[in-house]
């Protein structure tokens, strides 16, 4: 982190919000899905797949696999499936070349 922060107290608070972020982006991922699981049993207006999508896209995809599975929502179509297996392959692949970036020596 010294690479990129000169202010190793900076780092440290970037990690941690960036940290606090994610809980909170998984978080409200988790409650998406349920309002969107409650929608289907109703029969109302649903969650749009690409909301859900996009959530695990920007880092969501955790607390989407825990909704899936507890909830037992969006299992079974394989389209959503495929297209949410490539969202967290997207997303952990921009996060390795973030990771890259920042941790390779400038010069």
């Amino acid at each position: 982190m010294a690479l990129l922060f000169s202010d190793a107290s900076l780092g440290t608070a970037a990690l941690l919000a960036l940290g606090a972020a994610l809980l909170v982006l998984n978080a409200v991922t988790v409650v998406v899905y349920a309002l969107d699981k409650r929608a289907a049993r109703r029969r109302t207006r649903r969650v749009p797949e690409r909301t859900l999508l996009a959530l695990g896209l920007v880092g969501g995809w955790p607390g989407a696999l825990v909704a899936q599975r507890t909830l037992r929502h969006k299992t079974r179509k394989a389209s959503f499936r495929r297209s949410f297996v490539l969202t967290i392959v997207l997303n952990v692949a921009v996060v390795g070349v973030v990771v890259a970036l920042v941790l390779t020596p400038a010069g």
